[in-house]
């Protein structure tokens, strides 16, 4: 595996992973899937990530799969298995996401930033689901994600159509969290993700998969699961913290430790 083609830094609790292969605009070979999968599995496992960023080299988010070298040896469902498997730690990664995106980000690249939790992009950005002009349907959980979004005629548009869209319009359908001025789109990164990563770590895993789990069951299962939830929250030492912040009027340190003997 090539170890350049994922950059990561962390700055105390923040966890960057850069998309590093600017010559192709960041587009995801088979290296780079590897290192994704590695990372990410890390960052799951490593109780002091506790928050997650993603971004892209040289003015680009992802240009999605390389097919620059055509169709890659072996059977397509095990290289799928392997698109799947990251896309599955990314969605179920208990920490909070962002995705950070400069120029393009299309096909599986744009669903790598809509398995982000936020999104955050430039005016300048743009976006699509450019599948069908390359023969392929979706992938990377964009059958799942772009529905859920922004409801099934506008995720029908956008995968039929395979348009390209800028970030204005991307914001307007709700699939960019915030539009921010490349001049200050680092500081608001760092500021979003300084905030999730002060964050009860417990509390918001749970929230995050609440909402995850919530699109596809009822009222009556999300209430159960809510009060599961509520109960590990409980057990832990960052809820009575709170109370206790918010009643000598201060802001509260979160550490997820459990606080059951």
């Amino acid at each position: 595996m090539a170890a350049d083609v994922l950059l990561a830094s962390r700055d105390t609790d923040v966890l960057t992973l850069t998309l590093n292969r600017p010559h192709r605009r960041n587009a995801i070979d088979a290296d780079l899937w590897a290192a994704l999968h590695e990372q990410l599995t890390a960052a799951r496992d490593d109780p002091a990530v506790r928050a997650v960023v993603i971004a892209g080299a040289g003015g680009a988010f992802c240009a999605g799969a390389d097919l620059s070298s055509g169709v890659a040896p072996g059977h397509p469902l095990n290289r799928m298995r392997a698109v799947n498997d990251v896309a599955l730690l990314l969605h179920e990664l208990p920490v909070p996401s962002i995705a950070k995106v400069e120029g393009v980000a299309v096909g599986a690249g744009w669903n790598l930033a809509l398995g982000c939790d936020l999104v955050v992009s430039t005016p300048e950005a743009r976006f699509s689901q450019i599948f069908a002009r390359r023969g392929l349907s979706l992938d990377f959980g964009g059958s799942w994600l772009l529905p859920k979004l922004v409801g099934l005629q506008q995720a029908k548009r956008l995968a039929l159509l395979a348009e390209m869209i800028d970030a204005a319009e991307a914001h307007r359908l709700g699939l960019v969290t915030w539009v921010v001025d490349p001049t200050e789109i680092d500081a608001f990164v760092t500021d979003l993700a300084a905030r999730l990563a002060a964050g009860p770590p417990v509390a918001l895993a749970q929230s995050k998969a609440l909402l995850t789990e919530g699109a596809g069951s009822s009222f009556r299962d999300a209430l159960a699961g809510e009060a599961r939830a509520q109960t590990v929250n409980l057990a832990t030492a960052d809820a009575p913290a709170a109370f206790d912040a918010f009643n000598e009027k201060r802001e509260p340190s979160f550490t997820g430790e459990w606080a059951i003997d």
